[in-house]
């Protein structure tokens, strides 16, 4: 059975919404247009956001949480809800010989934020350095967190680039996972 067939999806109920939080403050201040949508708070992968939004879940991007074997700050790695990190590439990009992926409770206690709710909005000045993947720059339009479980963004794929300093760069790949 798929998600749009179980019994939690049919109860959920996605609607737009005018939640206010660090995050939708930031982009009014910056008067950059949204859309942000309510989703369960409880977490969910990207793939299932898409088809509560009823979008392909190639517009629906995650934020993946990358550290570096000698420490610093970490990464916030953003790609599509069906990929995966190419670390690789990553670590290429930032002239690393090797990167790697914390687990789930690491991630929440290097960025403050719930799995489920990571952001890269939520996250400016707290000297994260951003990496967008480039399938990105084909859309005109992108979903990602919006810095809390629940919560669901749409903007313009420049106005995030701009926002958050973004470097683009192809660091995702198929997810190869069943």
């Amino acid at each position: 059975m798929d998600f749009q067939q179980s019994d939690l999806y049919q109860k959920l109920k996605v609607e737009e919404i005018m939640i206010k939080n660090n995050v939708t403050r930031l982009l009014d201040s910056k008067k950059i247009k949204y859309t942000a949508f309510e989703l369960p708070p409880e977490k969910l992968g990207a793939v299932q956001t898409a088809e509560l939004l009823d979008v392909p879940p190639k517009i629906v991007f995650k934020s993946i949480v990358v550290t570096k074997p000698k420490g610093g700050k970490p990464l916030l790695v953003i790609i599509p809800g069906p990929d995966e990190v190419d670390l690789k590439e990553v670590a290429k990009i930032i002239n690393e010989k090797k990167v790697s992926i914390p687990t789930q409770h690491e991630a929440e206690q290097l960025t403050g934020l719930q799995a489920g709710g990571i952001s890269p909005l939520a996250l400016l000045n707290r000297g994260f350095q951003f990496i967008l993947d480039e399938k990105a720059r084909s859309l005109k339009e992108i979903h990602i967190s919006g810095g809390q479980r629940g919560l669901n963004i749409r903007l313009s794929v420049n106005d995030l680039i701009q926002l958050i300093h973004a470097k683009t760069a192809p660091v995702s790949k198929p997810n190869v996972t069943p």
